[in-house]
Formats: structure tokens, sequence, C-alpha cells
């Protein structure tokens, strides 16, 4: 595991590039599915201790938010020849696990992440409803061993601030966690 922060290369207003993935119930969906509604981008993977760290939390902290009109996605695109507890196989069972009330979708050649310029898992991207990236930042300060509790605080505040059609929060703290798994040969420039 290679702990890497979020790239904050993809700069605050920049347009959600689109993507057409399939969900973890064999759907395709596309960015256009979420038209016109601010969109939450999670990138996520099962076997991360960072994500583990947050998960259930997570799942609680969405629920409320897409009750608020807030659409949420998450991408799973690390390697799974490498990390098979990552294949979409695994990644049905951690819906269940995790109750996640949100489409899980799976990036097998990696290009999405690689257009969100994500680095690692978890990554944050949060988007107002014209697609124009408001938030890039961590869920809260919370860690697997710095016994701070997880609450999501980072992200809430940004959506608070979004819902209420507030100007982006600037000075936001990187979302820190595993690394991405790419695929051999397929390192962005970013990634070492």
């Amino acid at each position: 595991m290679t702990l890497v922060p979020s790239t904050f290369e993809l700069q605050i207003g920049a347009s959600a590039p689109d993507f057409q993935l399939l969900n973890t119930k064999n759907q395709i969906i596309t960015r256009d599915h979420f038209k016109n509604h601010p969109l939450l981008v999670i990138f996520l993977s099962n076997h991360c201790p960072y994500v583990k760290h947050i998960a259930p939390q997570l799942s609680s902290v969405v629920k409320v938010y897409q009750n608020k009109g807030i659409k949420v996605v998450a991408i799973n695109s690390n390697d799974i020849e490498k990390y098979p507890d990552d294949s979409p196989a695994k990644m049905k069972e951690e819906v269940e696990i995790q109750k996640y009330s949100f489409s899980y979708l799976f990036d097998e050649s990696q290009d999405i992440a690689k257009a969100y310029k994500a680095a690692c898992t978890p990554d944050f991207f949060l988007f107002d409803k014209n697609f124009k990236l408001y938030y890039m930042g961590q869920f809260d300060d919370s860690r697997p061993g710095n016994n701070i509790p997880v609450t999501g605080k980072d992200l809430v505040a940004a959506m608070n601030s979004l819902l209420r059609n507030e100007t982006p929060p600037i000075n936001s703290k990187p979302a820190t966690g595993c690394n991405i798994k790419w695929q051999a040969g397929n390192n962005p420039p970013w990634f070492g």
C-alpha cells in the first residue's frame, strides 16, 4: 500500500469528465444520468483500510445528502488482476455490507480515474448542477489509528455550502488514502 493525497489537479470550476461505466447491477451509468443536480463522485475500493475506516459513516452521510438532492456515484478503478478483492463481484458484496445507497461503478480501463486525476481511495469530487467542480478534498481528519472520530465534517460543510449557493470553499485539505492500483504500464504522470 502506498499512501498518497489527492492531486488537486482538477481545478475548481472544471467540468466533470463524462463516464459510461457498469454498476454492480450490470447497468450502464453515465454522468448525464445526474443532469441538473449536484453530483458527488467518489473514488473507492473495497480493500483499502482508509475506505473501510470511513465506509459506515460515509454511507450514512451520503443518504442524508441524497435526500437533499445531491446525486452520488462511486467509482472503483483498481487493477483487479493484482487486487481481486476489488473485482465487480466483490464490489456487489461491498454495496450490501456497507448499505451503499449509490451506484458503485467499475472503471476497468482506468481512463475515468485518469480523467478525474484521482490519486487515492477515498477521493472526493463535488460538482454543482452544471457539473462544475465545487469541492475536492477529504471526508474529514480521521484516519485509521489517529483516534479522531469519523464525522465527514469537511465534505458535509462543502455539501451544505453548495446547497446554499455559496462560493466554493478554498484551502480544502486533500483526501489521503491508498493509491489507486494502476495496471502495469498505466501509471499517470502524477503517480511516481
